[in-house]
């Protein structure tokens, strides 16, 4: 299960925010696309956040693989209570993952079996100039 939530870090789901290359505010476009994935992952829908997934995350992980591990990683925590952006940071490089345009997005979140965790999601621009999610961390 930790390789698979590791293998996840760079590889996760969606967003439907449009990027515009060479925007002043991809921090923004990003944001939003890791709010709609995470609407996914909170109603328990993973396989429409799998199908909502960047190339990148569907190349590696098998939609049976992501039902398995996602559902494995989130039931525990329970339902979301709150969720707050704590910081939304663009880079073009990151380890474990190819050099592309990336936007690490973090939530100081609550849930009703957890009070205090950290959601890590990480959308980046797909192929066809969408952000899309790439990775999710829970701790």
């Amino acid at each position: 299960m930790k390789f698979m939530l590791a293998l996840l870090s760079f590889t996760v789901l969606a967003g439907t925010a449009q990027f515009a290359r060479g925007s002043d505010h991809p921090e923004a476009a990003a944001q939003s696309a890791a709010v709609t994935w995470l609407a996914l992952i909170d109603a328990g829908n993973y396989s429409a956040s799998w199908n909502a997934a960047s190339s990148l995350f569907r190349q590696h992980v098998s939609q049976s693989q992501w039902q398995t591990a996602a559902a494995g990683a989130r039931a525990p925590f329970g339902l979301l209570k709150s969720r707050k952006l704590q910081s939304a940071t663009y880079a073009r490089t990151l380890p474990g993952a190819p050099d592309g345009e990336y936007v690490v997005v973090t939530f100081a979140s609550s849930f009703e079996n957890k009070a205090s965790a950290i959601e890590t999601v990480t959308p980046m621009v797909d192929a066809d100039g969408t952000w899309r999610v790439s990775g999710y961390y829970i701790r």
